[in-house]
């Protein structure tokens, strides 16, 4: 069954009204990039990497071509089609093909493990998957299992071994088609696109986005905060299947005109400083364990980060280390945000000439931002309260999750984000943990729990207790304290196993980064583990 899908945010709220943001009724999110065309700007740079370089003029004939090829499947529009790709040209080729067409890319993260691969294919009904070569091999039987997939499109390679009941080479499959599509007559709250949650709390909830929602996000964020020009050069190091990346990548440079700058595989201080040095981006996203490890990588040293007008920060909180680090290294000062992928992009944010250190930073234009108690009242400066966030990038809903589309999504369109936050008197917000225990690890929401039950399923353990702790620098990481079946045991190669384990078992960046060995988990009066005990070991 397919739920109803209506955007919540009314036309006139005062976030809309602040940035004056209006669209047509009949409108395809298709346009951020094809309106470079009727700009003029066709033979100017839209991609630029170490993959491949292409103009506009050549991108958009990239995607009528896939657009067209999809139509000649037989897809009805709305129909998904899930793209598991690596971040080089195909990916903006492919993802806007669909959404020209009338269907809904869904973006995947290529760390998703076969069984995890299965629940997106089922929960979205995807009849059609686009697979870099080197991850087509994770649409194994376990995968392709109870789903409604008939067709894997392989690009970049090569079909590795996989399940699908057919895998075409898509290069040469899509010069059959013609580089000419009109857009489809979507309406502007039609579905255009899904991302998944990280499912840190059970199955994972399927985020679905609205034809306007980009159009929203860069009149709210990128005009006001990142100013791009057709002269600038976009470099996100996170990849586009996150929300954070595929504002970075996709929709605010192409909206301006700009170029971005795509770099493929694992992002290493090596090759992000090689990049930066061979293409010369202006503008420069990252996360705050990404500038960690690049401000004391041995290469820093040695590079020109002179091109770079503008660096930004979302996900976790930025220790005033690393910010001192960056600027010492490139000159320039880290500019720090939150946003979310329900809210698809930023919404608090500081500003280059007004910031604070700790701070997620002021409201951004376009989002309505409230603090309040248990009971949905206001608080007032200084108190703490749960944050919630009203603009007309929110998602309307979960994916036939209406129970969790209720938690979340409530009157009016207001989201409650479950972040508790301190609002100072100049408006600055500062993060001061989750309503539900939920952290952030690499910029990816974690839940303990879910570590702890999985670290307690394997044979050599027999209890543990899982839990947040915060790094000097004030990233939080992982501490599990397990206490083994045997007592003779080396306790670094044990670390590692247990490590690997749940690497395997979950995605990998949930593997706890500290594991300590100890004889027996202290426990409460009542026999249960006594967690404020283990938290102080």
């Amino acid at each position: 069954m397919t739920p109803e899908i209506s955007d919540h945010v009314p036309p006139d709220s005062a976030g809309t009204r602040e940035i004056g943001f209006a669209i047509p009724d009949t409108y395809n999110a298709s346009r951020i990039l094809f309106d470079n065309l009727a700009h003029g700007h066709g033979d100017r740079p839209a991609l630029i990497g170490p993959a491949e370089t292409m103009n506009y003029a050549e991108l958009c004939a990239a995607a009528c071509r896939w657009g067209n090829g999809l139509v000649s499947l037989g897809l009805t529009r709305g129909d998904r089609v899930l793209l598991f790709l690596d971040d080089t040209p195909a990916y903006p080729a492919a993802f806007f093909g669909a959404v020209r067409a009338g269907f809904v890319p869904l973006l995947i993260n290529t760390l998703t493990p076969p069984d995890l691969l299965q629940f997106y294919l089922a929960d979205s009904g995807a009849t059609v998957a686009v697979a870099d070569a080197e991850f087509s091999s994770r649409f194994d039987a376990e995968a392709c299992k109870d789903t409604s997939l008939r067709t894997l499109f392989v690009v970049n390679g090569e079909a590795g071994s996989n399940a699908a009941p057919c895998a075409i080479a898509a290069d040469a499959w899509l010069q059959a088609f013609p580089a000419e599509l009109a857009e489809a007559d979507t309406h502007r709250n039609d579905m255009a696109f899904w991302m998944y949650s990280s499912g840190s709390t059970g199955r994972p909830k399927g985020i679905v986005h609205l034809q306007h929602d980009m159009a929203y996000s860069n009149a709210a964020f990128a005009r006001h905060l990142l100013k791009l020009t057709p002269d600038d050069i976009c470099f996100s190091v996170p990849k586009i299947f996150f929300a954070y990346g595929f504002g970075n990548s996709i929709t605010f440079p192409f909206a301006a005109g700009a170029a971005t700058l795509l770099l493929p595989g694992q992002p290493k201080p090596a090759s992000i400083f090689a990049a930066i040095e061979r293409f010369r981006p202006s503008v420069f996203f990252g996360l705050p364990t990404l500038y960690t490890s690049l401000t004391k990588a041995d290469a820093a040293d040695g590079t020109d980060f002179s091109s770079l007008r503008l660096a930004i920060s979302a996900a976790e909180v930025l220790s005033a280390d690393v910010f001192k680090g960056w600027k010492a290294l490139t000159g320039i000062e880290i500019v720090e945000g939150l946003g979310s992928t329900e809210v698809l992009h930023i919404y608090l944010c500081n500003r280059e000439d007004n910031k604070k250190p700790g701070a997620a930073g002021l409201r951004v234009p376009g989002y309505e931002i409230a603090l309040k108690d248990k009971d949905g009242r206001d608080v007032a400066d200084g108190e703490e309260g749960i944050l919630w966030v009203r603009g007309d990038s929110n998602t309307p809903l979960y994916w036939n999750r209406p129970d969790k589309s209720a938690e979340t999504i409530r009157d009016a369109g207001w989201i409650y984000t479950g972040d508790r936050f301190v609002r100072d008197a100049d408006g600055f917000h500062f993060f001061r943990g989750r309503a539900d225990d939920l952290i952030k690890i690499s910029g990816q929401w974690v839940y303990p729990l879910e570590v702890e039950l999985c670290l307690a399923e394997h044979p050599d353990v027999r209890e543990c207790a899982v839990f947040a702790a915060e790094l000097p620098d004030r990233r939080m990481t992982l501490k599990a304290v397990v206490v083994m079946n045997e007592g003779d045991f080396d306790a670094r190669e044990a670390t590692r196993r247990l490590q690997d384990f749940v690497k395997k078992k979950l995605l990998p960046y949930k593997y706890p980064r500290e594991v300590i060995f100890i004889d027996e988990l202290p426990k409460t009066g009542t026999g249960k583990i006594d967690r404020q005990a283990v938290m102080r070991i």
